[in-house]
């Protein structure tokens, strides 16, 4: 059942929570463009976090699947990002969680961990790095081709949105989300044991094995995955349940 947690700005956030059994829920957050049906459920995500015990809390981030989708780049924020994820568990009456979030996701989760670092046990982060994506694009073009259906000269920026429109995904919101969040940091989550998973023929992720030296993080290559196959992954879904089981995972030499 899809319930709803309200924002510090009214926006309405949408959740649902998976039953599980004992222990901290774990909160699924997932990239740009998508949504808790294509990232969690058809990868077999829930179903692998409720079967080792565990209930699942999933969310749609605002600007995607039945959240609100505001078309102002302000309400796009990564701080507004992190304290929707904080206004769920709020919501959902969760104490603590732990985390797997992925792309997009990760620094949504990372700045909630910095709003409320008492509320998260464990982090996996999984798909993304030290670069922000949409810093690099030409806003002009991302509005060309999302608002006016013009083609655009960037490769990265014709393979990202074009087939989140042809999904279905709202134009005007996901403007306004790439316009708020550019540039925004992968901040360290002080206090909070973390654990980056990057698929080896992943661009997206560059430089996440370093930044997980630097932050004293755990990391994991999942071989032969790419930004989308990673998710797919058993390994993935192995190491990460088996980290917020308290498990260390240690980098790959």
């Amino acid at each position: 059942m899809t319930l709803y947690a309200e924002a510090r700005d009214g926006a309405l956030i949408a959740y649902e929570v998976h039953a599980g059994g004992n222990g901290s829920p774990v909160l699924l957050v997932h990239g740009f463009a998508s949504n808790t049906v294509d990232t969690w459920e058809r990868t077999g995500w829930i179903r692998a976090v409720v079967d080792s015990g565990r209930a699942a809390i999933t969310v749609d981030l605002r600007g995607h699947g039945q959240s609100d989708k505001p078309a102002v780049a302000d309400a796009y924020t990564i701080d507004r990002l992190g304290a929707d994820l904080l206004a769920v568990i709020d919501s959902a009456g969760a104490d603590q969680v732990d985390v797997v979030a992925y792309s997009l996701g990760c620094r949504v989760a990372a700045s909630f961990a910095r709003l409320a670092p008492d509320r998260i046990g464990r982090l996996v982060l999984g798909g993304a790095g030290p670069d922000e994506l949409f810093a690099r694009w030409d806003l002009a073009e991302v509005d060309g081709l999302l608002r006016e259906g013009r083609a655009s000269s960037d490769a990265m920026i014709t393979a990202v949105l074009a087939p989140a429109l042809a999904a279905g995904a709202d134009p005007e919101a996901l403007a306004a989300l790439v316009a708020g969040v550019a540039g925004a940091d992968l901040t360290e989550p002080r206090g909070i044991p973390v654990l980056f998973v990057a698929g080896e023929n992943d661009p997206v992720p560059a430089g996440a094995e370093e930044l997980a030296r630097e932050w004293g993080a755990g990391f994991l290559s999942i071989p032969g995955r790419d930004h989308i196959s990673t998710l797919t992954s058993r390994t993935f879904k192995d190491a990460a349940l088996a980290f917020l089981g308290g498990a260390d995972q240690h980098l790959a030499e």
